[in-house]
């Protein structure tokens, strides 16, 4: 009887410490995507849509909020979101975030389309992204942006008035010179406009499978991991006024782009936190 009664209490603290450790994540995906907003930009020349204004894909007038007629952004059995790529649009969380683990897998499509028919395939996630729509290309907000693109998912771009202090070295990569992170590397303030861009420290991707990539926030600090590889360190995490004046940027909403490539995303959850894991921060030692 005290074997069978161990091993009820066994199952017992097992399967609630399993339901207290599922409740600390948010997962974000149903089939009506209800947990989001669409927001979709300038129609490409190239699109078959009628009763929109069309232009270059980024200059013009955009379709705007809660209207997504070519269903760029669609979840079936709520567990795959596909973005189409079709034309460039904003997956915005409804809440906002801050001092958090994201985790999702994406995995890319075949699909191309302009004005990216030529170029590698691309989304990217903004992260404390600040309203309204729009701010940049006439479809995304103001945010930090962790890049998800092939073979440079993890690179860090600064969107419409941003800017996040990373180490970083000069190094060539296809006889161009970029910034990489660079933990060993000086201090450098990447802020949007020319030159914003820096480089992951290495490529982790897997091609043509699903890679594992998280962001983790923690206050005016973020962290890009691909593949349980941390790819960049980031901190001092600022927005710029139309004056240029600063203030630290620590909270805001998620949105995933849409940007002329078809891609898929699952199992996209979030938690809250207040220290890095112990597999990320041995990792920084």
């Amino acid at each position: 009887m005290k074997t069978k009664s161990a091993y009820l209490l066994l199952v017992f603290i097992t399967l609630n410490f399993t339901a207290y450790t599922q409740k600390k994540w948010e997962y974000l995906l149903d089939n009506n995507l209800t947990k989001w907003d669409k927001f979709i930009g300038v129609p490409h020349t190239s699109v078959t849509l009628k009763g929109y204004e069309k232009g270059d894909g980024m200059n013009g007038t955009p379709i705007g909020l809660h209207k997504d007629p070519l269903n760029v952004f669609s979840v079936k059995n709520d567990s795959i979101l596909t973005i189409s790529g079709e034309i460039y649009g904003g997956l915005s969380t409804k809440k906002e975030y801050k001092n958090y683990h994201l985790v999702f897998y994406v995995k890319w499509g075949t699909k191309k389309y302009e004005p990216r028919l030529d170029n590698k395939r691309d989304s990217g996630v903004l992260y404390h992204a600040q309203e309204p729509h729009g701010q940049f290309w006439n479809v995304w907000m103001k945010a930090p942006e962790m890049q998800v693109q092939e073979t440079d998912s993890g690179d860090f771009h600064p969107l419409a008035g941003v800017s996040m202090d990373i180490k970083a070295s000069k190094k060539m990569e296809n006889q161009k010179e970029f910034w990489f992170y660079d933990p060993k590397g000086e201090t450098r303030t990447f802020k949007s406009g020319s030159g914003g861009r820096c480089r992951r420290i290495a490529d982790y991707e897997k091609p043509n499978e699903w890679n594992k990539l998280e962001l983790i926030c923690i206050e005016d600090k973020a962290y890009h991991i691909v593949n349980n590889k941390v790819v960049m360190v980031l901190e001092n995490s600022l927005e710029y006024d139309k004056k240029g004046n600063a203030k630290p940027l620590t909270k805001g909403k998620i949105q995933l782009q849409s940007e002329g490539a078809e891609v898929y995303y699952k199992n996209i959850k979030i938690r809250s936190i207040k220290k890095l894991p112990k597999k990320i921060a041995n990792q920084l030692h």
